[in-house]
């Protein structure tokens, strides 16, 4: 697994993921909130399957 999700991305993914599942939770939304598992798990580990498969990347390319 290549890193391919950048910091602001991550954060944005994190703070989604949780307060999808926070809502959840709290009876707000029903179990579709579940989904932000994804995005957390993706923020977590900063890594997107779907930006691979897209050839898409967030993260600062590294200098050599």
């Amino acid at each position: 697994m290549k890193i391919n999700v950048g910091s602001t991305d991550r954060i944005l993914r994190i703070v989604v993921g949780l307060a999808l599942i926070g809502l959840t939770l709290a009876g707000t939304i029903g179990v579709w909130g579940w989904i932000g598992v994804v995005p957390l798990l993706t923020g977590v580990f900063k890594f997107c399957p779907a930006y691979t498969m897209l050839g898409m990347n967030t993260c600062p390319m590294e200098k050599k």
